[in-house]
């Protein structure tokens, strides 16, 4: 069976080229997940612990400082794949709310503006010096912690926005209905729940890092001492440290099964959606696919972790390092394996 078209458009990125999007769009897609899984563990933070003043601790300190990094490297990225960059300002002049594109606009910029939020409430522990230079940082952050409840109004603002910039980054694929592959509801789970274990893992090795610096501070780099210092110099026994690596392990598992299901969900979707599968599963991706997003992005760190728990090894970088890995390999492939799939292939029998 063959299929011929007839098309009067002359658009260069889309006839005849299909892949439109290119690794701009993953890195995007895991620094605004990553982020948002940040915004997500800060704001459970100041919502259970509720301090009375400024805390040095991971969640609150280092995180927010590696959620702003992080949403600059989405931002830059995004900026690279735009082709008219003299006018990305104009983006923020309207909003349509049918458009997932901005919709996503505002969410980044609003998250942006939290954590910055976030860093200055927590800048008397992080950085002393510009606190005192700068009174009325000092102020901003005597007023946040002044009120418990304002203190939970943050951290809720933390969730929602957490969540929602996390799922945001895989609806904006779903939307899309034109590619198969990406036409399934349980993107945006998958997504959020890998940018959760993302933030968890970051963290935790972070707290890795600082626990060694600790130990031995006459050989740390002044950055690991800085670490130390932000951290509250906790072991990696004691308060949050183990409930981030059982986190991390509860939330691969659940990655691993939410991504059985998206399979699941395909398969049993038109043929349409199973030739969308088969190249994913089966075609030129699926040995990327299997090894770097189902073996050493998920199964490596899980098991990793669960001997870091039973102290079977010592706890090093190494899992956070492998679910980063894995959290790219899975949004690059699944960025360019579903720009290659599409109604007009599948129709005509490719």
């Amino acid at each position: 069976m063959s299929l011929e078209f007839t098309t009067t458009r002359a658009n260069p990125g889309v006839d005849p080229v299909l892949n439109a999007w290119l690794v701009e769009v993953p890195i995007d897609l895991l620094a605004a997940a990553t982020a948002g899984g940040l915004m997500v563990l800060a704001g459970l933070h100041l919502l259970v612990v509720r301090p009375k003043q400024p805390r040095p601790m991971v969640t609150c300190t280092v995180g927010p400082m590696l959620g702003v990094l992080l949403l600059s490297l989405g931002l830059a990225a995004l900026f690279l794949d735009l082709s008219h960059k003299l006018y990305v300002w104009r983006l923020y002049l309207t909003f349509e709310v049918t458009s997932p594109m901005s919709w996503g606009s505002y969410l980044m910029l609003g998250s942006y503006g939290v954590l910055l939020l976030n860093l200055v409430a927590h800048l008397p522990v992080t950085f002393p010096r510009l606190s005192e230079r700068l009174p009325i940082l000092k102020q901003t952050s005597d007023f946040i912690f002044a009120q418990s409840a304002r203190l939970a109004a943050l951290g809720w603002i933390n969730l929602v926005l957490g969540f929602s910039l996390g799922v945001y980054t895989g609806t904006l694929l779903s939307t899309m209905r034109a590619r198969p592959l990406w036409n399934s509801p349980l993107l945006g789970p998958i997504f959020l729940i890998s940018g959760l274990v993302a933030a968890a893992a970051v963290l935790h090795a972070v707290l890795v890092l600082a626990a060694a610096s600790r130990r031995e501070p006459a050989k740390a780099a002044p950055w690991r001492m800085h670490l130390v210092r932000w951290t509250g110099g906790h072991s990696l026994t004691a308060d949050v440290a183990p409930l981030l690596r059982w986190l991390v392990v509860a939330l691969l598992a659940l990655q691993f099964v939410a991504l059985g299901l998206y399979g699941v969900g395909l398969l049993s979707a038109p043929e349409v959606g199973q030739r969308a599968l088969a190249g994913f599963l089966a075609g030129r991706y699926a040995l990327p696919f299997w090894i770097f997003v189902v073996g050493l992005g998920t199964l490596a760190p899980l098991v990793l972790e669960l001997l870091e728990i039973g102290r079977r090894v010592r706890a090093t970088i190494i899992p956070a390092l492998l679910v980063l890995l894995g959290a790219f390999a899975l949004r690059y492939i699944c960025v360019f394996a579903g720009q290659e799939s599409h109604w007009t292939r599948s129709l005509a029998g490719f």
